[in-house]
């Protein structure tokens, strides 16, 4: 299926691992032009050959933090000077924080709150314009499923699941504001999602011990018990990179407001 990628204009933020570099290589592989932006300089180098590698595409990469105004500005502002437009933003950075309520920090707080939440927010915010002008644009979102349940332990979730759960909301009201502007905003909500990344974490701050690779198998098991799919398997971040992708793409035009769940049909109680 051609999905009508081909030059597109595509920024996706948090895109040098995990979720967002399958959506990248994806994207790519539709002939997307595709910005990566991420922190560290040398994972966006690692990203961008592995995917000119796999895909035969070259896509650009900048280096932000997405918690600092100062350089959604300079993302923003690379993007107009470069390409004069931006067709797709992926706000796909964001982290989480898996502790009791009564051991977050402030600093955890706001910290979840800016990469989380407010980044969407705010280059949302700055990039609309030109969607605007061009009477075009897509913006997915991506949070996560502490937005809309609360996890059983050891996925304590009272800092981050209200940063998920602004950025849902915020999916849907911009869906609404900007639907007159043809401007599509769709919230993308991964369930338990295998990437190296993510489950050092987890593992850190959860099973508070580093496991070697049978317990972290059966860790893994265990924490995924109530996903119906054999032997309680993670999500991948390839199927989570082709559910954005097509949100993206003009085979989707009828879906705007939504908030797309992929969690392997995990229980909802």
């Amino acid at each position: 299926m051609d999905l009508k990628l081909k030059d597109k204009v595509v920024v996706v933020t948090g895109g040098s691992a995990g979720i967002g570099l399958e959506t990248c290589r994806l994207f790519a592989q539709e002939g997307a032009r595709v910005v990566i932006a991420s922190r560290r300089e040398d994972a966006l180098a690692k990203a961008a050959a592995g995917i000119l590698k796999d895909t035969g595409t070259m896509v650009d990469t900048i280096s932000i933090d997405v918690t600092k105004v100062e350089d959604l500005d300079t993302l923003v502002k690379y993007v107009k000077d470069t390409y004069g437009r931006i067709d797709i933003l992926v706000n796909n950075a964001g982290t989480g924080t898996y502790k009791p309520f009564l051991e977050v920090t402030d600093e955890e707080l706001t910290h979840g709150m800016a990469i989380n939440f407010f980044a969407q927010f705010r280059l949302t915010q700055r990039f609309t314009p030109m969607m605007i002008e061009q009477h075009f644009g897509v913006v997915i979102n991506v949070a996560g499923e502490t937005g809309i349940k609360v996890m059983p332990p050891p996925f304590r979730s009272s800092c981050t699941g209200p940063a998920k759960s602004a950025e849902i909301r915020l999916s849907k009201v911009l869906a609404t504001e900007l639907g007159e502007y043809n401007i599509r905003v769709n919230c993308v909500v991964p369930g338990l999602v295998y990437t190296d990344e993510r489950f050092d974490k987890w593992e850190r701050e959860m099973a508070k011990t580093e496991l070697d690779d049978e317990a972290a198998k059966a860790t893994r098991k265990e924490w995924g018990r109530n996903i119906a799919r054999p032997d309680h398997e993670w999500g991948t971040a390839e199927e989570l990179g082709n559910l954005i992708v097509f949100a993206a793409s003009d085979r989707s035009t009828f879906i705007n407001g939504a908030v797309l769940v992929a969690d392997g049909g995990e229980d909802k109680s």
